[in-house]
């Protein structure tokens, strides 16, 4: 595991590590992540919907972000999606602001 942290730190770019920043500074994309890791893995987007009771559009545009910045990852199945949280990007996030 401890290999796999260290492979995502070295990817996190700083245009990855700022993008983080200015995803995860918005409360909903911070409450829909949190969400997503307690789901502890796939996680369907009309259930994130129904939570936070907001618009499909509003949740598109808050899933790209959180895709955007590599916090998660889209699995679609048909016309479908699913939400999985990318633990070890998380985790090199951490990381690297823990060294601040």
């Amino acid at each position: 595991m401890a290999k796999s942290s260290a492979a995502a730190e070295a990817k996190l770019t700083e245009r990855q590590f700022t993008r983080i920043a200015r995803a995860l500074a918005e409360p909903r994309r911070y409450q829909i992540l949190k969400q997503l890791g307690d789901a502890e893995g796939r996680l369907a987007c009309t259930s994130v919907q129904e939570c936070h009771e907001i618009s499909a559009a509003t949740l598109s545009h808050h899933v790209k972000e959180l895709e955007t910045a590599g916090l998660i990852e889209i699995q679609r199945d048909g016309k479908f999606a699913n939400l999985v949280l990318q633990r070890d990007v998380l985790k090199a996030y951490l990381d690297r602001l823990g060294k601040i």
